[in-house]
C-alpha cells in the first residue's frame, strides 16, 4: 500500500508593513504545515545611517538615533551621548543622570507595553490586552511630549546631560502615570496567565535553551528569558544605576511564554525605579556645558545600554575632527533575530508569527 509524499514549498511570510513588526520577511520552507527551513530577507528599511553619521557633528547624529528603533527614542539617544561623553571626558550632572534614568525607565514602559499588546494579538487574543496597553503607553507619550516637544522621536538626550531641565508639574504627572501601571500588569497577567488558549499558543514554543541564547550573543528579555540573569544596569551600571534597588526578572523554560513574563515583570522594577529617582531627584544644573563644534580628542570609545530589547551599544572612533570617525551600532533586534531558524524550525506556520512577536523586533535598527 502506498502513501502519498508532499512536497515541501515555499511561504512568503511579510514583507509586512511598518505599523506592524515593520519590513521584514520570512521565507519558510513548508512541509504542510510544518516548518522545515526559513530564511530572514531583511533591507527593506536600509537608509546608511551609519555612513551619514560620519558626515556630520556628534550633536547633529542625535536625531538619527531617534529613527533606528522609533518604539526607544530616548533609550538610543542615552547609548549615543553615554558614547561621545566617554570619547570626550564629558562628566554629566547629578541631576541630568537622574533625569536620564526617569527617561530610560519610561521609555522601557512604553516599549514593553507595545511589545506586550502586539504579542496578544500575535497569538490571536482579543483586542482587550492592546487596548489596555495603549491606554497606559499614552500617558508616557505625554510626558515626553511635555518634557522634549515630540512624542516618539524625542531627541531629548545631549551631549553632557538632557535638552531641558523638567517642566513644572512633570513629577505630579509622572507619579500618577507611574499609579495606573501595577494594576495594568496585574491584569494582564491575571488575563493570560492562566488563559488556556494562550498557554497553548506560547508555552513549549520557540525554546531557546541557555546555552543557545548564550552562542548567539541574545541580550535583554530574550536572554533573561532562558533563565540567564544579565542585564547592563547591574552588570556594567551607567547614570548612577548601582545606586537604584531593583530585580532583574528571569524565566525559567526560555519559551515565548517566558519572554512574554520577563517583560511584564521588567515594567514592574522600572516603576519602582522610576519611584526611586523621583524621590531622591537632585538639584542644580540638568546639563554641562559642551562647545557647539566639539572635537574629542583621537580615539576610540564604546559605551552600552540596557534597552528594552537588550543591550545596545555605539563604537565611536574620532581623528579628532567634528565628525567621527567611525560610528557603528550594535543593534539588539538585528542579533537576537539571528535565532530566528532555530526557533521556528520544526513548529507550524502558526508558530512561527508568535516566535517573531516573541523576539520583539524593531526593524529600523535592523536596517540601518
Amino acid at each position: 500500500m502506498s502513501t502519498i509524499q508532499g512536497e515541501p514549498f515555499i511561504i512568503n511570510i511579510g514583507p509586512q508593513h511598518p505599523s506592524t513588526h515593520g519590513v521584514f520577511r520570512i521565507k519558510a520552507t513548508v512541509d504542510g504545515e510544518r516548518v522545515i527551513d526559513a530564511e530572514m530577507v531583511m533591507g527593506y528599511l536600509h537608509r546608511s545611517m551609519e555612513k551619514l553619521a560620519e558626515e556630520r557633528t556628534y550633536t547633529q547624529n542625535i536625531p538619527f538615533t531617534d529613527r533606528t528603533d522609533y518604539l526607544s527614542s530616548m533609550s538610543n539617544n542615552l547609548g549615543y551621548v553615554l558614547a561621545v561623553e566617554k570619547l570626550a571626558g564629558i562628566d554629566v550632572p547629578d541631576r541630568g543622570q537622574a533625569i536620564r534614568v526617569i527617561m530610560a525607565e519610561f521609555q522601557r514602559l512604553a516599549s514593553h507595553c507595545m511589545a506586550v499588546g502586539a504579542f496578544t494579538n500575535d497569538t490571536g487574543a482579543w483586542q482587550t490586552p492592546i487596548m489596555w496597553c495603549f491606554r497606559e503607553r499614552e500617558k508616557v507619550l505625554d510626558l515626553f511630549e511635555m518634557t522634549s516637544g515630540a512624542r516618539l522621536t524625542c531627541n531629548y538626550m545631549r551631549i553632557g546631560g538632557v535638552a531641558f531641565d523638567l517642566p513644572k508639574g512633570f513629577e505630579e504627572a509622572a507619579r500618577k502615570t507611574l499609579a495606573g501601571f501595577p494594576q495594568l500588569i496585574d491584569e494582564l497577567d491575571a488575563m493570560l496567565s492562566g488563559n488556556e488558549i494562550f498557554l497553548a499558543r506560547t508555552k513549549g514554543v520557540g525554546v531557546l535553551t541557555p546555552e543557545m541564547a548564550t552562542n548567539a550573543s541574545l541580550t535583554g528579555p530574550m536572554l533573561r528569558g532562558s533563565g540567564i540573569a544579565w542585564d547592563i544596569r547591574k552588570a556594567d551600571p551607567y547614570c548612577g544605576y548601582e545606586q537604584y534597588d531593583f530585580q532583574i526578572p528571569i524565566g525559567y523554560n526560555g519559551d515565548s511564554y517566558d519572554r512574554f513574563s520577563v517583560r511584564l515583570e521588567e515594567m514592574r522594577q522600572s516603576v519602582k525605579i522610576i519611584q526611586q529617582a523621583l524621590d531622591r531627584l537632585p538639584g542644580g544644573p540638568h546639563s554641562t556645558q559642551v562647545p557647539l563644534a566639539l572635537r574629542p580628542p583621537k580615539g576610540e570609545a564604546y559605551a552600552r545600554v540596557e534597552g528594552p530589547r537588550g543591550e545596545l551599544g555605539y563604537y565611536l572612533v574620532s581623528d579628532e575632527g567634528p565628525s567621527p570617525f567611525r560610528f557603528h551600532i550594535r543593534p539588539p533586534s538585528f542579533i537576537n533575530l539571528s535565532a530566528l531558524k532555530e526557533m521556528t524550525v520544526g513548529g507550524t506556520v502558526a508558530d512561527a508569527i508568535v516566535v517573531l512577536g516573541s523576539i520583539d523586533i524593531v526593524v529600523g535598527e535592523i536596517d540601518r
